[in-house]
């Protein structure tokens, strides 16, 4: 007896469904794996907490999240990621930490930061550096140098400091910042003494005398109003970390004063993870 004849159509359509069927599969295996670690779609989302804690709610009931008001800004949630600082730490073999240069103008603030910055790159380490007027070109442009303006300023780039050490970097901010309660307030963002005051203890006669940007002479001659050290005060620290002073009248090199930075960083153990 002859085998019953199967026609062309269904040959076709069972053997390209076996294929069909394969990826099928594999697509809906990725799915959920990608749907188990998405959670909610965020990276701290219930699905990623879950796995990262070994664990599983059960419960279908989901905690109303807690709202925060902070100044003008309302209904804002803070939403937490599984990588923080310490893992950023541990990746880059440094903790993160700001160091606030402060000085009148022409103490040498800017040439610290930078002969810092270039030490600390040759021995490996990821820093950034916040330069007042650099910042003044862009972020604060809109900012003028009356006090308040000042104020909002030095917050601004507080802020700003504070998220580059949270990333485990060692930010070197370079400003004026006159007034000490504004300093004291950038002091408060940053946790666990990583704040880093640097004080440049240079006589006014000296940063005038130098005088790089010519602005002390528009000062003294009144074609600029409320200048730092002229008509406008300059409030010494009480309790900077470091003070870089003249050297039996002269001032050090600017090798010299990152070096001192520098050490400190080694000692306090800055410069590992």
């Amino acid at each position: 007896m002859s085998s019953p004849s199967i026609p062309p159509s269904l040959l076709l359509r069972a053997s390209t469904s076996a294929p069909v069927a394969v990826n099928w599969r594999k697509h809906a295996a990725r799915a959920s794996v990608v749907a188990a670690l998405a959670g909610d779609g965020g990276c701290a989302g219930s699905g990623m907490e879950q796995l990262r804690q070994g664990k599983a709610s059960s419960s279908p009931v989901q905690e109303k999240p807690v709202m925060s008001n902070i100044g003008k800004s309302t209904n804002i949630l803070w939403h937490d990621c599984p990588i923080g600082q310490p893992e950023r730490q541990k990746l880059l073999g440094q903790k993160g930490c700001v160091i606030w240069i402060t000085g009148l103008s022409g103490s040498g603030k800017s040439t610290v930061a930078c002969a810092l910055s270039r030490e600390l790159h040759c021995r490996g380490h990821h820093t950034y550096v916040l330069d007042g007027d650099n910042l003044r070109h862009g972020l604060n442009r809109d900012l003028s140098f009356k006090a308040e303006d000042r104020t909002e300023n030095i917050r601004r780039v507080g802020e700003v400091a504070k998220l580059f050490a949270d990333a485990g970097t060692i930010c070197i901010a370079s400003l004026i910042s006159p007034y000490r309660r504004d300093r004291d307030a950038c002091r408060a963002l940053v946790p666990d003494s990583r704040f880093i005051e640097v004080f440049m203890d240079l006589p006014l006669e000296i940063c005038e005398a130098r005088d790089p940007k010519g602005l002390y002479k528009l000062a003294r001659t009144g074609k600029i109003k409320g200048f730092t050290g002229v008509d406008d005060p300059y409030e010494s620290p009480v309790n900077s970390e470091i003070v870089i002073k003249l050297e039996e009248g002269e001032c050090p090199s600017p090798k010299a004063m990152a070096m001192q930075v520098l050490l400190y960083l080694e000692q306090n153990g800055y410069l590992q993870a």
